[in-house]
């Protein structure tokens, strides 16, 4: 008894200094099943910081969260056509990750995108592409189209989902009738509603959390992310993953600081902490998808270095695209299109 009360007590003592010492908090809001335990652990030693994590599920609901205003949040990681709109809103910290000390881990291709022009706001999470998750024990023919979500063969009808998130959707149905993302070219518009509200009814749902889904075989098919894709094939070797030839999203993920943050000084240490090569493999670990932080590909795990979901392959690769960001009239009209859609 003496044994255990002793060493109760030094645990007591250990909490009790280490709440005194810790060095604060830091509340980062991020998609959902995207943000690797080990990466966060790291980070928590590293820095003595106890680390807050918050899901959500799509760029909208983010960032209706944080312009209703307290929300507690440090961080956000939003997609590449949602930066701008972040910082015309005021939300984001100008942190400068182009003069942290791990910038020069960035590589050349994403350290001056378009949606932040020199890195004064975010730094790099992952990227992919918005492509076509099939089973093939179900659907044994072409998979590199987007017909098979749009105008899906009658095998897969009643066992398709798509990602709930309007950008990427718009966008993949764009393509698909033969025009671009963020066109004001109402006919073209027309177009994609019609295609997107005849197929919804062959679709079994839109949602997220797919990887489970796949490997119960409850769907056969899916409009999703690559990354997910992988970790679906991990659960049911008979996925495969489809890069629509007639075009498909392009997308990356960045993290910033948000504006009123009550802990700038530990988020900028989070976003000069995931630069690093060790660091910035650990969150590819995880979650499946490339980074855009150079020399992390020596600590990645081995079956991502050659896995088709994560590498494009050379046939395809002219056929991606980023999304801009759409004008607000634009948007207003994409916004009426999915909301008949949710119907």
């Amino acid at each position: 008894m003496k044994k255990l009360f002793f060493g109760a007590a030094i645990a007591v003592s250990m909490a009790m200094a280490g709440t005194a010492q810790a060095a604060g908090e830091l509340n980062i809001f991020n998609w959902g099943n995207y943000t690797n335990p080990e990466l966060i652990k790291k980070f928590e030693k590293e820095h003595d910081v106890k680390v807050t994590v918050t899901d959500y599920d799509s760029n909208d609901t983010a960032l209706a969260k944080v312009k209703a205003g307290g929300h507690g949040f440090d961080m956000v990681v939003p997609s590449a056509s949602y930066v701008p709109i972040w910082v015309k809103e005021g939300l984001l910290l100008e942190t400068r990750p182009d003069q942290m000390e791990n910038f020069k881990h960035v590589a050349e291709e994403w350290k001056n995108p378009d949606w932040d022009p020199g890195r004064r706001y975010s730094v790099p999470w992952q990227w992919g592409s918005v492509g076509i998750v099939v089973d093939t024990s179900v659907y044994k023919g072409d998979i590199n189209t987007s017909a098979i979500v749009f105008d899906p063969p009658q095998e897969l009808v009643g066992k398709i989902n798509v990602a709930p998130e309007m950008g990427d959707v718009m966008g993949m149905a764009l393509f698909y009738v033969g025009g671009k993302p963020c066109t004001d070219d109402k006919a073209m518009l027309k177009k994609a509603r019609d295609v997107l509200v005849a197929a919804k009814s062959k679709w079994l749902s839109m949602d997220y959390g797919v990887i489970e889904k796949f490997a119960g075989r409850d769907l056969a098919a899916s409009l999703y992310w690559n990354g997910a894709a992988f970790r679906a094939r991990e659960k049911n070797t008979d996925v495969r993953y489809g890069y629509p030839k007639e075009g498909y999203v392009l997308w990356m993920d960045s993290v910033a600081v948000l504006k009123d943050a009550k802990n700038v000084e530990n988020a900028k240490l989070f976003q000069n902490f995931v630069m690093t090569p060790e660091n910035a493999a650990l969150i590819s670990a995880f979650a499946r998808y490339a980074n855009g932080i150079k020399g992390s590909e020596e600590f990645m795990p081995d079956d991502m270095k050659n896995a088709p979901e994560v590498n494009i392959p050379s046939e395809f690769a002219s056929s991606g695209h980023f999304i801009p960001t759409c004008a607000p009239e634009v948007q207003a009209l994409y916004t009426k299109i999915w909301t008949e859609l949710q119907k």
